[in-house]
């Protein structure tokens, strides 16, 4: 059992950055991929971006590549995701999951455990 809980959301103007945590409990988080995801309002979750177990392998939805940057430190049982260039259509519930699976990591229904998301806030 992963417990996950997100970190770091807040309001922000356009162009602005941000950093999400999500820290997790347990002594096995170096065994699962972490990703995140979002989910505006009205609208489906999505994928954002992905780390692979040990961190060597990152995957990045074509709205985050070269803005935002996912990261862990396994030590700390945490995976970040730092956000730069923040548009209004960034704003989000933005939530991280768990998953012990090595593929198809841009698909939600892949990951076994979510946080309870934290909002992202991008006024123009």
């Amino acid at each position: 059992q992963v417990q996950l809980v997100e970190s770091g959301g807040g309001l922000v103007t356009a162009g602005g950055s941000l950093r999400l945590s999500c820290a997790a409990s347990g002594r096995t988080f170096s065994r699962y991929a972490m990703g995140w995801f979002r989910q505006a309002l009205g609208k489906e979750r999505e994928f954002v971006a992905a780390v692979s177990s040990t961190g060597a392998s990152t995957w990045y939805s074509d709205s985050a590549k070269g803005r935002f940057t996912i990261s862990r430190d396994n030590a700390k049982n945490t995976v970040y995701l730092q956000m730069s260039s923040l548009k209004p259509e960034d704003m989000a519930v933005y939530y991280c999951g768990a998953t012990l699976k090595r593929s198809r990591l841009l698909i939600g229904t892949e990951y076994d455990y979510w946080g309870q998301g934290t909002q992202v806030t991008v006024s123009s």
